[in-house]
């Protein structure tokens, strides 16, 4: 006699049945899935080849600022010293002693602020235009921008300098001031373009409807959120105009006009034996600068950055 099928218990009573679903056999991983996941060793080897990278990146600083503690003599010994120990800050008092040292300051300072303003607002403007308006031009604008970026800085200092002699500004704070906001506004004008493209224009409408004006919701609304963006440009063009060399060399030709870089080229010089010392300390003082300003910025800086990166 054949075995009659055993038919499925009733559910408890105001439990709805549920029909029971085939168990679904295991997916096997393909070779590109379990790739995905790095082994421990391959970990290590990254992290290892990590390590290696940032240790070339920092030595050049770390030989710097050791050789600005070290006297004359450690420097040009056979043996190189890799710890200051014993060392001396005599390299340091012969920067800060020197008055030509704070004429440079005071002009790169004063280069640097001129820049600062000029390039923030001119590059906001204009991306706000770009990416705010339609207008004839537009698409012609945006592609002018790449192109000039792709230009060389060498190919316009003939140019550059002629325009700046007509008008009087050779070796005059303004006048390098000027070329340096030439020199990185179009980068900057792109940077921003990004951060303003990626605000939606729609908070701006719904301020409106509240009852504020067109400039009123752009204040209180939009321009916070561009805060980030406005820092992460302002580092870029900050670091472009102190540490600008060229250009400076082309423009402030009088010894009385030379900015931090011409400033430290000139205690290189060729007539007598270079005190490598006191050239590491100065470079070691130029940097300071730098690291202040980026201990102010540093927070709203990463936000920028990676605001920049997507647009939502």
């Amino acid at each position: 006699m054949s075995a009659l099928a055993t038919p499925p218990a009733p559910a408890p009573h105001g439990v709805p049945e549920v029909a029971a679903t085939p168990a679904r056999p295991a997916r096997r991983r393909t070779s590109g899935e379990s790739g995905r996941t790095a082994s421990p060793l391959a970990r290590r080897l990254l992290g290892l080849v990590a390590v290696l990278v940032a240790v070339a990146w920092v030595f050049p600083i770390y030989w710097m600022i050791n050789s600005a503690f070290l006297p004359l003599n450690k420097l040009q010994a056979p043996e190189p010293t890799f710890l200051p120990l014993g060392g001396t800050l005599s390299n340091f008092r012969g920067v800060v002693q020197d008055p030509t040292f704070w004429a440079a300051m005071r002009v790169s300072l004063a280069v640097v602020v001129l820049v600062l303003l000029a390039a923030l607002v001119f590059a906001f403007l204009a991306a706000l235009a770009v990416s705010r308006f339609r207008f004839r031009g537009r698409k012609s604008f945006i592609l002018t921008i790449l192109v000039v970026q792709m230009i060389p800085a060498e190919g316009l200092f003939i140019s550059q300098y002629q325009m700046l002699d007509g008008w009087d500004l050779v070796n005059k704070v303004s006048g390098l001031a000027l070329v340096y906001t030439a020199a990185i506004l179009p980068f900057t004008i792109w940077m921003l373009r990004g951060f303003v493209a990626g605000v939606p224009i729609e908070l701006e409408e719904a301020a409106m409807v509240d009852g504020l004006s067109r400039t009123g919701a752009f204040l209180r609304i939009t321009f916070p959120l561009l805060a980030p963006g406005l820092v992460a440009s302002g580092v870029y063009g900050f670091l472009q105009a102190w540490n600008e060399y060229t250009l400076a060399l082309v423009v402030m030709t009088d010894p009385a006009q030379r900015t931090l870089p011409l400033w430290l080229q000139g205690l290189v010089e060729a007539n007598r034996a270079t005190d490598w010392g006191v050239v590491m300390a100065g470079a070691a003082v130029i940097a300071i600068p730098v690291i202040v300003f980026f201990l102010f910025v540093q927070g709203k800086m990463t936000s920028g950055l990676v605001a920049g990166a997507v647009k939502g």
